[in-house]
């Protein structure tokens, strides 16, 4: 897989998980929240994204998306040299208003 390392990467790696996780269907996806992470923790505010000083493992992206009506809040964890996602959690599950 290839390196995450751009806003654009990050988005394409996202889309490519939730549509491994919850099917072809989603819709309206969109990146909230974008964290450097390092295994420790996270280490800085999603404003610093693109400092180099700091050292990260990967990327800690919040994103929302459309699937059956519902709207959904997802968290994700890829890691920047492959791509990978190590972690997924649901965040939130609701109608929208």
């Amino acid at each position: 897989m290839a390196v995450v390392s751009t806003e654009k990467e990050i988005e394409d790696a996202s889309k490519k998980a939730l549509n491994a996780l919850f099917g072809s269907s989603v819709q309206s996806i969109k990146i909230r929240e974008v964290f450097p992470y390092s295994a420790d923790q996270i280490i800085t505010h999603s404003d610093d994204m693109d400092t180099e000083s700091q050292s990260r493992d990967g990327w800690d992206v919040q994103v929302t998306f459309m699937l059956d009506n519902l709207q959904y809040t997802v968290d994700l964890i890829i890691q920047e040299k492959d791509g990978q996602v190590i972690y997924s959690r649901l965040i939130d599950k609701m109608a929208p208003l």
